[in-house]
């Protein structure tokens, strides 16, 4: 059974920084590319970033050079550590995977999501 199961959201102040996880277990993680994708209260999903197998990475305009998505194929964890944070990145973080090793075909299974709240 595939399971994505995400963790360390919190409350931050603007400025703030914080790291999350998500746990992969019930496939081969390093074959997949993942992503993060989050969901502000009363808006859509919007892709934050991802990570190909090979290691390439893509970032939102809204979040580049202030996130960076890694992952940890030895401990099947992948992470999306966050500074500089700001009030517009309060949202429900969630990370996907996709069926093969780019995201263009989408994503397959999803993990439950994080909340990330940033406010003074």
């Amino acid at each position: 059974e595939v399971r994505l199961v995400e963790s360390g959201g919190g409350l931050v102040q603007p400025g703030g920084s914080l790291r999350l996880s998500c746990e992969a277990s019930g496939f081969t993680f390093h074959n997949h590319a993942m992503s993060w994708v989050r969901q502000a209260p009363g808006k859509g999903l919007e892709w934050v970033s991802d990570i190909y197998r090979n290691d390439d990475t893509h970032y939102a305009e809204s979040t580049e050079g202030r996130f960076t998505i890694s992952r940890d194929n030895a401990k099947n964890t992948l992470y999306l550590q966050m500074a500089s944070l700001k009030s517009e990145d309060t949202a429900v973080y969630y990370c996907a995977r996709s069926p093969e090793g780019v995201t263009d075909t989408g994503f397959d299974y999803w993990g439950q999501g994080t909340q990330v709240t940033v406010s003074s």
